[in-house]
């Protein structure tokens, strides 16, 4: 049997199970929190990451796996780890700009998951890491939408907290 209508379903039920935790267990208390203390707990997975630079560990996923897709996958995963350690940092801290480092953070993770999720045609080749796409993948994508949403409804209510010029 081919791998890809297994990885197919194994990543939409691993989405479909993390959206319906978020929006009944997590997001619920999260929207009663500062926004600093709820975009902190959305970045932790995030935080973990660097486990992409698996990709490109020998053994641990087939010798077949484009070069190409295990750099770019598992740098980017380091890149957007580093970002979410620094945005934990900044917001816990009150930091200046710790909105704006949320906001690099989130379009570069994007930006890796949406480079990543395109290349289908590496998804026989995850071999041990194959849990990183199907389980992982579909957690950051919700957190990544949690945030986002979170940033957008916080730059709107600063907009609004604005006085108009009489």
């Amino acid at each position: 049997m081919p791998v890809e209508p297994i990885f197919l379903l194994q990543f939409a039920l691993s989405l479909l199970v993390i959206a319906l935790l978020a929006a009944w267990y997590l997001g619920p208390p999260l929207s009663t929190r500062p926004l600093h203390i709820a975009i902190g707990v959305l970045l932790i997975p995030h935080a973990f990451r660097h486990v992409g630079l698996v990709f490109m560990v020998p053994g641990v996923v087939s010798p077949n796996l484009a070069q190409g897709f295990a750099s770019s996958a598992g740098f980017g995963d380091l890149a957007a780890a580093l970002l979410a350690l620094t945005a934990m940092v900044a917001l816990r801290l009150h930091l200046p700009g710790a909105l704006l480092v949320t906001w690099i953070f989130s379009i570069v993770g994007i930006a890796d998951l949406a480079n990543a999720l395109r290349q289908a045609e590496v998804i026989p080749h995850f071999q041990a890491a194959w849990y990183i796409p199907t389980f992982f993948v579909p957690l950051l994508l919700v957190t990544h939408l949690m945030i986002v949403v979170r940033l957008i409804r916080a730059a709107r209510d600063a907009d609004a907290a604005v006085p108009s010029p009489s």
